[in-house]
């Protein structure tokens, strides 16, 4: 099963320039977790997400409206291609300790979102599943691992 066979097409997007206020109601109109920053030609720059946006207007004395995405936007951003297999997404959500990546196309716009939420649904405890369950399991337990405290 490929990766474009299970993401979220509906996909609202912001752009650097915006502010977390129009972040904010992307999410809660769309009951999502992270927006793709992206620039004109639809290339994923960044991704803001719901922890970026409580951690930044709990941490700034300014109001939400008057912070710009691109000053809390995570710019290291990991995709997968709308054409990876389902399990190779599962494997990067794992490695990334992640819940949601961008989906790209191969001229890498933005084509759609993959979460584990995507798979779940596909996850079955049977021989030749398209998403083993202890694959599924196995990623869960990476990504809600506690990072370690550096020094």
């Amino acid at each position: 099963m490929k990766v474009k066979e299970l993401m979220s097409t509906a996909v609202k997007t912001v752009r650097e320039d915006a502010d977390l206020s129009t972040a904010t109601k992307l999410m809660w109109d769309g009951d999502c977790g992270i927006v793709p920053v992206v620039n004109d030609d639809r290339q994923v720059i960044g991704v803001v997400t719901d922890r970026d946006i409580c951690i930044a207007a709990a941490t700034r004395s300014m109001n939400p409206g008057h912070i710009r995405v691109g000053d809390v936007m995570s710019r290291t951003v990991f995709t997968v291609a709308e054409s990876d297999d389902a399990r190779q997404a599962l494997s990067a959500l794992k490695d990334r300790r992640v819940r949601r990546l961008p989906v790209v196309d191969r001229q890498r716009r933005l084509v759609g979102v993959i979460s584990l939420s995507d798979l779940v649904a596909r996850a079955e405890c049977k021989r030749d599943a398209e998403i083993p369950g202890e694959e599924f399991l196995d990623a869960l337990k990476a990504i809600s691992a506690r990072a370690v405290p550096v020094g």
